[in-house]
Order: structure tokens, then sequence, then C-alpha cells
């Protein structure tokens, strides 16, 4: 039997709200093991520490800026990439957003649209632009980083709920569609990580202790927890893996 390899030289990934988080750590891992890093935020300053610290582990990355809840923005981000590197192989649909909390019936149109624009159509319209650029160049992998509570929604994140709900249907969708082009797509579902972005239930003592009180690990898991199974799915020792939902939340669905 062949030895698995996980080794990324040579590909070009595109890693969505990468400036800090889980988007960070996919980024750095994913550097590590060779690949090219497209670092991707609405703003480039965000992502030029990332960058650097890559390079200083003597990765290779770039830093593009794009809103992903634009299509015209995404357009233009993949002319770039077209025109640069002619590929992409390794697409990571990571930036979200979370802007309401409480209950859903006292959100209003902008939380909904500023929430869908970000969490699923963004994803959807990069997959679809990401889609030619990977068949040209013989296949590709790409991981929608979804959330646990896509399957069981959280108190008080509904609307978002329901959008990662919706990527993990989008998962399977093009995982079915996009298999005849040696494309493979996949969701990763994180529960509790120490992130800004959870930073309203880590900085509540009482909404953190209630939530790890369901985490059978009985802790909260660090970004870099999160990175090795994106680096698992992007590498070819996942060559027969496509539309699976990975959940990686210290035993909180079990």
């Amino acid at each position: 039997m062949e030895k698995i390899d996980f080794n990324l030289k040579g590909k070009i990934a595109l890693i969505t709200g990468a400036s800090r988080g889980i988007g960070e750590a996919i980024a750095m891992t994913l550097a590590d093991y060779g690949a090219h890093c497209i670092l991707v935020s609405r703003k480039a300053d965000a992502l030029e520490g990332v960058a650097k610290k890559i390079a200083e582990r003597g990765g290779s990355a770039e830093v593009m800026a794009c809103n992903v809840g634009d299509l015209s923005k995404i357009e233009g981000m993949f002319a770039q990439i077209r025109q640069r590197f002619g590929k992409l192989d390794i697409l990571i649909n990571n930036a979200a957003t979370n802007p309401y909390f409480g209950e859903m019936t006292g959100a209003d149109e902008g939380v909904w649209e500023k929430t869908f624009d970000v969490n699923l159509k963004g994803p959807f319209f990069l997959i679809k632009h990401a889609v030619p650029l990977m068949t040209e160049s013989g296949g590709g992998s790409i991981v929608n980083v979804s959330s646990v509570n896509g399957m069981k929604p959280a108190p008080y994140q509904g609307i978002y709920s329901i959008t990662k709900a919706g990527l993990i249907s989008m998962t399977q969708a093009y995982a079915k569609e996009l298999a005849a082009r040696n494309i493979r797509v996949n969701a990763l579902l994180p529960g509790l990580v120490d992130t800004n972005f959870s930073k309203a239930i880590m900085q509540n003592e009482d909404i953190h202790n209630f939530a790890i009180r369901s985490i059978p690990m009985n802790r909260h898991a660090v970004p870099r927890e999160i990175a090795g199974v994106v680096l698992y799915l992007v590498s070819d020792a996942a060559s027969f893996t496509t539309g699976g939902s990975f959940v990686v939340d210290g035993g909180a669905l079990a």
C-alpha cells in the first residue's frame, strides 16, 4: 500500500474569512503542507499579519480583499486568480456572519439578508466561479465551513443556524453534481471554538458554562484543532470522500 500523502505542494488554495480564528488556522496549516494560499477577507489590512506569519514559517501566501456577499467582487477576484494562476485546486468557504443574537421573531429584513448573503449566497457563487478553474485543471476540493448549529439550532441563533443547515444541503447537492468532474465537496461542522466570532459565548461566564456542560470533552476547541480535518479533506488522503459532514465538537452531538 502506498504511503498516505498530505503534501499540497503546487496546489493553489483560496480561504475566505482568513484574517483570524478558524480561517487563519486553516490557511497556516495548508501553507505548512505546501499550498500557496490566497487569503481572503473584506479588508486586506486584516490579512497582512496572517500572510507574514505564513512567510515566517516558510510558507507562501498572498492577500486578496473581497466581500463574499457581493457578486461583482467575487467575479473580479476570480478574474484575478485566472490571470495570475490559471487554476484553483482548493476552496475553503469559511467566511460567515452572525449579526443577530435573539429570538427570530425580533429580527428584521436587514439581518436576514446580511446573514444569507454572506453565509449562503457567497459560498454558492464562490463555488460556481471555482468550478471552471478546477475542471480545467483536472479537479479540486471544496470545504464549506458550516456548524453544529446546522444540525441542531442553538438558542437565539436561529437565522444563523438556518443558513448553516442550508450550507450542509448545498454541500451535498454540489457533491453529487460535481463528482463527475473530480471535484469533491465536503462540509466541516465545528462546535464551540475559541474565536472572536464566538466571543458572545466565550465572554459570558454563564452562557459559556452552559455550553461546556453539553460537551462530553468538557471544554471548547481552539482553531488549530479544526484545521487538521480540513487538511485531510483537501489532500489525496480523502480522494474518495465527498458529500460528507464532518463534525468536530468534542462529542456534543453524539
